[in-house]
């Protein structure tokens, strides 16, 4: 499928995935409106080829070794202020999307929706409209009113999905076993959790804590 555009639209991708990012250029070398201008594997690349191809519509991976693509956003949109980024990602998560429309993109798009959605999102994006997929619009909404973990909470909790126990996580952080006990029942409450392990999954699959960090991949 075609559009009346004359120029294509350049796209910058970045994935630390080889195959991904095979997979991306193949939908996009099939559209006669859109050229795939370079690709980066990491947030300090997807930078250096921002600057030096400034594209129209950048595709970035959000969970990277390194600097996140959140980061990388952030900095790439403080030199380029106009800078179209669309970020993508395995998980819905809301916490995750509010982050990366917090750090200005356009676009937030999950990677097992990008064949169906990802070459009307880059069209939609280099239009100048967002586009935010629905799913993760109403996970948005969902917990728009939930009271928001602490910093020092999260750090329990990404303690805790690295295996820690509370005598070692009050260790690393400096504070009682108690205080950590006192954190995690706070953080029971506020996930509506019924125990660490739930806790840390829906940490995940909203994007609370970073997978990297914990030492999990992603």
């Amino acid at each position: 499928m075609t559009t009346a555009q004359t120029t294509p639209i350049t796209v910058l991708s970045v994935d630390d995935h080889p195959m991904f990012r095979e997979g991306i250029a193949s939908v996009l070398a099939a559209e006669d409106d859109m050229r795939l201008v370079g690709e980066a594997t990491t947030g300090e690349q997807a930078i250096e080829c921002y600057r030096r191809l400034q594209p129209d519509v950048t595709l970035m991976d959000i969970q990277m070794p390194g600097m996140s693509g959140i980061d990388a956003t952030i900095a790439i949109r403080s030199e380029f202020p106009n800078a179209r980024i669309v970020v993508l990602t395995t998980y819905e998560g809301d916490v995750l999307a509010r982050r990366a429309i917090a750090a200005g993109a356009a676009g937030y798009l999950l990677k097992s929706m990008l064949r169906k959605e990802l070459l009307a999102t880059v069209r939609s994006v280099h239009e100048g409209r967002r586009s935010i997929q629905a799913a993760v619009a109403s996970g948005i909404a969902e917990h728009w009113y939930e009271s928001a973990l602490s910093k020092r909470e999260i750090e329990v909790l990404q303690l805790v999905a690295g295996g820690q126990s509370n005598k070692r996580i009050g260790m690393h952080l400096a504070i009682s076993e108690e205080t950590v006990k006192v954190h995690m029942k706070n953080i029971l409450a506020k996930l509506n959790a019924s125990d660490r392990t739930h806790a840390v999954t829906l940490s995940i699959e909203r994007g609370i804590i970073d997978l990297h960090a914990c030492g999990t991949g992603g």
